[in-house]
């Protein structure tokens, strides 16, 4: 994790003397915003060293483990610190609904990334295989019948550029992206990858 809890400053919070932080938990695949927070240093301990997001609850006074009773848990993946040291961003994937309404966010309407939730779904379907499944289909007929596809589906959005109205051309261009992430996870890449390299060259 990129985040030592001596670097929190806890000094500004006022709930009856003891440090808070807001945390805002954000989905690690998606970016969706999922929920807020609040965390004391043991809380941030706990969560580092379980793997399981915890908070300080200030209505009850105690610590808590998100999904303890429901199990929808969220899974710690990093955090991090705003530029003033007192706000924590929780790096998580959700093993459920986040809300206790039954909904992905506490935010309605947070907006989230289709193509990571996407690249997550492929990834999934590398790992389960699930029967019946097309994304199975294609890793069981290798990286040569991927690619395949790939040029494929290159061809006909560039075709439907030329020739055919925006409604095609999107449509297209979905199933340009879709087999392209199966052909990275087939190589055992995904969509993290590519934004890396795409970072650096930010700006050329």
């Amino acid at each position: 994790m990129s985040v030592d809890v001596q670097a929190i400053d806890f000094s500004k919070a006022q709930d009856a003397g003891r440090g808070l932080v807001p945390a805002v938990v954000q989905d690690a695949d998606t970016l969706q915003v999922l929920m807020l927070g609040w965390m004391d240093a043991e809380a941030v301990d706990a969560s580092r060293e379980t793997g399981r997001v915890t908070f300080w609850s200030r209505s009850r006074h105690e610590r808590w483990v998100k999904g303890e009773t429901s199990g929808n848990t969220l899974q710690l993946v990093d955090l991090r610190l705003d530029c003033d040291a007192d706000t924590v961003l929780v790096l998580a994937r959700p093993t459920g609904p986040t809300c206790h309404t039954g909904t992905d966010s506490c935010f309605e309407g947070a907006p989230s990334s289709e193509v990571h939730r996407l690249d997550a779904l492929v990834a999934r379907r590398e790992a389960e295989r699930p029967e019946g499944s097309y994304t199975t289909s294609l890793f069981e007929g290798g990286t040569r019948r991927i690619a395949q596809k790939v040029g494929e589906e290159g061809v006909e959005t560039a075709l439907a550029a030329v020739d055919e109205g925006d409604e095609e051309l999107v449509g297209e261009a979905g199933d340009l992206v879709f087999h392209l992430l199966v052909l990275l996870r087939d190589r055992g890449l995904g969509l993290a990858e590519v934004e890396e390299l795409l970072r650096s060259r930010r700006g050329r």
